[in-house]
């Protein structure tokens, strides 16, 4: 029998809109775009693909092009700290922070935590709701 994770009784978090999970957090930062992103953000922005992958993205060979970030924060993180692509905001903005490298115990109560003033408020979320959210941003990577 597998050992129940740190998290087995749930985990609370609610979004506060506080835009920290946007801005840029060192080497690591970085978003990953799907093809349904790609499909989906450009003409949402009024923008054809391919200048939509020259003014915001970053692509190399066999890797997922990712947005930009070489700014203190997203691209679409607009002055009043809301999103500008909400609606159509990449897969891995939606899930945070149910992210599986979130979910070590150390980097959640760490710089998880630190970063994010939702983490411990809120709706307690469910192991199986935390895991799933973590498996559908895991299948696409």
């Amino acid at each position: 029998m597998e050992p129940k994770p740190w998290y087995d009784k749930g985990l609370r978090f609610k979004c506060t809109q506080c835009g920290n999970c946007c801005r840029n957090h060192g080497e690591y930062t970085y978003v990953s775009l799907s093809a349904v992103e790609l499909r989906d953000i450009p003409p949402y922005l009024g923008l054809s693909r391919q200048d939509f992958l020259a003014r915001y993205c970053v692509a190399e060979p066999g890797y997922h092009p990712t947005l930009r970030m070489d700014q203190p924060a997203c691209p679409f993180l607009n002055a009043e700290g809301r999103c500008d692509i909400y609606p159509v905001r990449p897969k891995q903005c939606r899930t945070w922070p149910f992210w599986t490298e979130n979910l070590v115990e150390e980097t959640w109560n760490g710089p998880v935590k630190a970063c994010c003033p939702g983490i411990d408020q809120g709706e307690l979320h469910s192991r199986e709701h935390i895991e799933r959210t973590a498996r559908e941003t895991d299948e696409w990577y």
